[in-house]
């Protein structure tokens, strides 16, 4: 039997067009124009589905974490890995695919919650809930590296998932700045490679 690939909705197609440019361009340089001209669906099909770029953002950002939550689930899923190993080689994908980009881009959540986390509340609440469940994922990926003796256990899984997302979000500032994946190894070494580890 052959594989026959799922023909992307409108919307889906809307929301990968927005998440690439808020990416590029952020919240305040993507205008609906743009957007819809490189989908090519009239104005009226935009608002059938998203009653503003308010809307739309929001939709894009709950969006965007939807393949980063779907790859670490899956190495979650690899019996070989333990939890703390699920982490280190779903970190370092993403270091690799960074220097694909050549150091662009960094990280939706953290760029939107620079430019529009203190000014829209429905763009915030969407941040808020994706970085929760983004964060909560890792949690478990930690907690299950606790039952396996692997990492320390004198501090909480939430509290270090919080730590890492933290962490990782100042070291893509500094690598956009820097255009070095140093900052980038550096976070995963000292928490992944030492800090979460039990002694």
């Amino acid at each position: 039997m052959s594989y026959i690939p799922v023909k992307p909705t409108k919307k889906q197609r809307l929301l990968d067009q927005g998440v690439a440019l808020l990416m590029e361009k952020g919240y305040h340089g993507s205008g609906l124009k743009e957007i819809l001209e490189t989908v090519q669906i009239p104005k009226g099909s935009f608002y059938t589905y998203f009653d503003s770029k308010e809307q739309f953002a929001a939709a894009a950002i709950v969006h965007y974490i939807e393949p980063f939550i779907a790859r670490l689930s899956g190495h979650l899923q690899n019996p070989q890995l333990n939890g703390l190993q699920a982490l280190q080689l779903y970190y370092q994908e993403l270091i690799l695919e960074v220097e694909r980009h050549g150091f662009k881009g960094g990280c939706l959540l953290g760029n939107l919650m620079g430019e529009i986390g203190d000014t829209s509340s429905l763009c915030r609440e969407a941040l808020q809930t994706t970085v929760k469940r983004y964060c909560d994922l890792q949690a478990s990926a930690l907690l299950r590296g606790q039952q396996q003796g692997v990492v320390r256990s004198d501090r909480s899984a939430a509290s270090m998932a919080d730590a890492m997302f933290n962490a990782w979000q100042g070291a893509l500032l500094r690598m956009k700045v820097e255009h070095s994946l140093q900052p980038l190894i550096d976070c995963c070494d000292q928490l992944l490679g030492d800090y979460f580890r039990q002694p």
